[in-house]
């Protein structure tokens, strides 16, 4: 967060809060307006400098607002679009205006997430975290070991977290409004209770404040797991290739949807397999044949899965 406060606050949060909160005060200014001129600062000023508490709190639920909302947008709808196999909307478990309802769900949830998450952020923007930001001070080596510490730390805590989720005693009242979507879309990537995912976020962020990383990696790579919780929510049921041996897949992600009970892992299926939850993607069991019995019986598509000639399937 601190980055995307470096890049945007002379970009934009500059003037814009000294247009909503103007100062003629030139104290107010700090090192951060030292290199401009007189007559620039007085522009430039505002009474909330970049330090300030609340321009910070005001900042980042903004940022993160419109950053998390663009994300989920942008790629839901390229994931659902162009990936996601839009017949299994067939599925007799597929609900009536799921999609809208899991858009719905998804952009209601991101803002109180937000808001659960504002202390964290702003404890990294005020220099409370480990986050580095000359590589050099670790070493290029570190710089990859501390990606790879970052991934192994977030699976193992998010495959424990998401399987405690599952406790009968605390499913119902946090986990159970993900599982109402039993065939997801990608747009159900961010239909959650909000304090799950809070909760299951957590560890993305208590990563930085436990083990030195730097700053623009930790972005990078927080901004690719918003993107990965979008793909594995895309149906995808792809068999037999080597990486599902090793990799949680959308595969693996549909069958946790479907079974409750397996595949609770992020990224990688060796916590599933360790600990006796995992399910190996299999053809027989894709969504995908229940929802073209669904279209047979509509006359959508004939025994092989072909679309009858000269019906649109939408």
């Amino acid at each position: 967060m601190d980055v995307a406060l470096e890049f945007l606050d002379p970009l934009v949060l500059d003037k814009a809060y000294a247009w909503a909160l103007p100062s003629s005060d030139f104290s107010l200014s700090n090192s951060s307006y030292s290199n401009l001129t007189a007559a620039a600062n007085t522009a430039l000023i505002s009474q909330w400098p970049r330090d300030n508490i609340y321009r910070q709190i005001l900042s980042i639920l903004t940022i993160t607002q419109l950053g998390a909302t663009s994300l989920y947008l942008v790629f839901g709808a390229l994931s659902y679009y162009f990936v996601f196999d839009r017949r299994l909307e067939y599925h007799p478990r597929f609900l009536k205006n799921q999609v809208r309802q899991e858009i719905k769900s998804s952009l209601f949830a991101v803002p109180f997430i937000n808001i659960l998450t504002l202390p964290i952020f702003l404890a990294e923007v005020r220099g409370k975290s480990l986050l580095y930001s000359n590589t050099n001070d670790y070493g290029w080596p570190w710089l990859v070991i501390s990606a790879i510490l970052y991934m192994a730390f977030n699976d193992f805590a998010i495959y424990w977290i998401h399987r405690l989720e599952h406790h009968p005693s605390v499913y119902k009242y946090i986990h159970k409004p993900h599982h109402k979507w039993i065939v997801p879309t990608p747009w159900a990537a961010l239909a959650f209770h909000p304090l799950d995912g809070f909760v299951q976020s957590l560890p993305y962020h208590v990563f930085v404040f436990v083990c030195p990383m730097q700053r623009y990696l930790y972005l990078l790579l927080f901004v690719g797991v918003q993107i990965w919780t979008i793909f594995i929510h895309d149906g995808d049921m792809i068999t037999g290739h080597w990486t599902e041996k090793f990799i949680n897949s959308p595969a693996h992600h549909t069958l946790h949807h479907m079974y409750f009970t397996v595949n609770y892992g992020q990224y990688f299926t060796w916590a599933d397999t360790y600990f006796g939850s995992h399910r190996a993607p299999e053809p027989a069991l894709d969504p995908i044949h229940d929802a073209l019995k669904v279209m047979r019986a509509k006359g959508l598509v004939d025994e092989q899965g072909n679309p009858v000639k000269h019906t649109k399937i939408e």
